[in-house]
């Protein structure tokens, strides 16, 4: 009987063992099939590289011509300036001075890689955000991608009434009040004007794009676009020069390759310095500031 016990117990342990290292042997199976799989499935290295280039702002070149009578000594001495000094002096500016701002962006095109076309496919931004404050919104240009949220949060002592009636994205947030927000989705490419119903000098720019490849000029004018897969693409130009009458970007074909990654030289207008000339949300004129309304007197 004891003998028999013994026999039993061994042949349940010999079981027990076998099935043991049969799932063990199932399991490693299982992970070099995984393993070799997604060997098998992974796209191959993409060669990239920082895409650079430079903005360089031509001034207007009828400057100083038609001239008023009764001009200053000051303006005669200007006017007898040879043509040759007008083209050194006055037709590019100085690299100590400022550079408008200047976007530019790259998106496949048509016949692009897989690998590169799930490359420029921007990723999930958290909520961006556009802030009033000091009577100005900051930043002053936003670029985010197609379906990201922006934030509009009112951090003056006052009213605003944040609006764009520009191609891009069309809204008017009403009036709303010191310490509030507003949220705005921009759901399809375009570049959208942003302006305040009462403060006329208030601006901004929000750019939607569909490409994580973008760039905005740094105050020196340079342009940096960083880890951009080698191939063909669309090159779009933005500069704030070009205004909001002209809300199409420039655009043109470029190769991006190991010999050829520089945009070189961009040529974009001049900013004025002064404040975007645009209508009121009602397509007419700003109203003269009245002193005593609830909109422009400090909250309490």
């Amino acid at each position: 009987m004891k003998h028999r016990k013994m026999k039993y117990r061994k042949t349940m342990k010999l079981r027990r063992n076998t099935k043991f290292r049969k799932k063990k042997q199932k399991i490693l199976y299982a992970v070099v099939f995984t393993i070799f799989a997604c060997a098998v499935n992974l796209p191959a290295q993409i060669a990239t590289t920082n895409v650079r280039g430079r903005v360089e702002v031509i001034a207007e070149s009828n400057a100083g011509e038609n001239k008023p009578e009764g001009e200053t000594e000051a303006r005669k001495t200007e006017a007898k300036k040879t043509e040759a000094e007008k083209n050194a002096a006055g037709k590019i500016k100085s690299k100590h001075e400022s550079f408008p701002g200047t976007v530019v962006w790259l998106t496949p095109l048509s016949g692009a890689t897989p690998e590169i076309a799930a490359s420029a496919k921007p990723s999930t931004a958290p909520i961006l955000r556009l802030v009033q404050k000091n009577k100005s919104f900051e930043p002053h240009i936003l670029v985010v991608p197609a379906g990201s949220m922006v934030e509009f949060p009112n951090r003056d002592p006052f009213f605003h009434n944040v609006f764009s009636l520009f191609e891009g994205k069309r809204f008017d947030l009403g009036l709303y009040e010191a310490g509030t927000s507003r949220m705005v989705r921009f759901d399809r490419p375009g570049i959208s004007y942003i302006f305040c119903n009462i403060h006329p000098e208030m601006s901004a720019i929000v750019i939607t794009i569909t490409t994580p490849f973008y760039a905005i000029s740094n105050g020196d004018g340079q342009l940096n676009v960083p880890n951009v897969p080698l191939g063909r693409y669309l090159l779009h130009i933005w500069s704030e020069g070009m205004g909001p009458e002209n809300a199409q970007p420039v655009t043109r074909e470029i190769t991006i390759s190991e010999n050829s990654s520089s945009l070189g030289v961009i040529k974009v207008p001049a900013a004025t310095g002064q404040r975007m000339a645009h209508k009121n949300k009602y397509g007419r004129d700003y109203d003269e500031p009245t002193p005593d309304s609830s909109v422009y007197q400090q909250q309490r």
